[in-house]
């Protein structure tokens, strides 16, 4: 520190990092100045816009480094975790005081079907789809922060990041286990918050409003959200990934460091234009 500023080199890994709100925050952090680690899961179909994702962040002049695994195994968790170690001690032995400055948590992966039907046509989600959900986009937050966390990546300062939705407290058809998911998310990091304040590191969610993203597109009826949330926001308009990761940028500032276990929506008003609409929230 130097006159109370920070002077440690900024570096953010954002899990989700190849399309949709990841995307979008990996590319506006490394334009921001932080050096971008990334974890995507891309088949051959996708790999390349990941690696478009990837390119134009180095373009920056920023490190980037992405590792298309899948972020809810442990061993690729660790073997990630230890190639970011093992690139900061090199960086102190430049004399440089790397630190993970900023962690997001943005998982879209799991079953959207209904838990019991009455159709012969449509499908149920069973219990191996019901974990699965649950385990990659709620439990593997709490994972990845623990493993960080005693790999000495964290540190005072450390601001970390999950991507929630109107989900965890509303219920649409075939939504069930990602609003569950959503709402242990959104537990988990209260808790995180409560036990990682006393080393100056916070946690909070980020609601975003209904966004035109891959993820949203492989909900069935998809169409119908997107247009009922473009009717109910006063903007007239829906979330960007960019509106969400400029937000992010902010929320990232050193001077939010007593801000820690909130719900904090990005949506131009969504959810109280539905209200004022007589509608309620999808």
């Amino acid at each position: 520190m130097t006159d109370g500023r920070d002077t440690r080199e900024r570096w953010a890994l954002v899990l989700g990092s190849s399309s949709g709100f990841g995307g979008a925050a990996a590319k506006a952090l490394g334009r921001d100045g932080y050096g971008i680690v990334g974890v995507h899961l891309d088949l051959r179909a996708s790999r390349a816009d990941a690696e478009a994702v990837r390119d134009e962040i180095a373009a920056m002049g920023v490190p980037v480094f992405f590792h298309n695994v899948n972020a809810a195994d442990a061993d690729r968790r660790a073997a990630v975790i230890e190639d970011i170690r093992a690139r900061f001690e090199a960086r102190r032995a430049e004399g440089a005081d790397p630190f993970l400055a900023v962690f997001l948590h943005s998982l879209a992966f799991g079953a959207t079907l209904s838990y019991v039907t009455s159709d012969p046509e449509r499908k149920e989600l069973s219990q191996r789809q019901l974990e699965m959900t649950v385990d990659v986009m709620a439990h593997s937050m709490v994972y990845w922060v623990h493993d960080l966390f005693h790999a000495g990546l964290l540190a005072n300062g450390s601001r970390l990041f999950a991507m929630t939705s109107e989900g965890a407290e509303h219920n649409v058809p075939t939504y069930g286990a990602v609003s569950a998911a959503k709402a242990a998310l959104q537990s988990h990091c209260r808790q995180l918050a409560m036990e990682l304040i006393p080393e100056g590191i916070t946690v909070n969610c980020i609601r975003a409003g209904v966004t035109d993203t891959p993820a949203l597109r492989r909900i069935p009826g998809h169409e119908e959200l997107r247009d009922a949330a473009q009717r109910k926001n006063p903007a007239g308009r829906l979330t960007t990934p960019e509106d969400v990761a400029e937000a992010l940028i902010a929320l990232a500032s050193p001077r939010l460091h007593w801000m820690t276990g909130n719900v904090i929506g990005v949506d131009g008003g969504e959810m109280i234009g539905a209200r004022q609409h007589g509608v309620e929230p999808s």
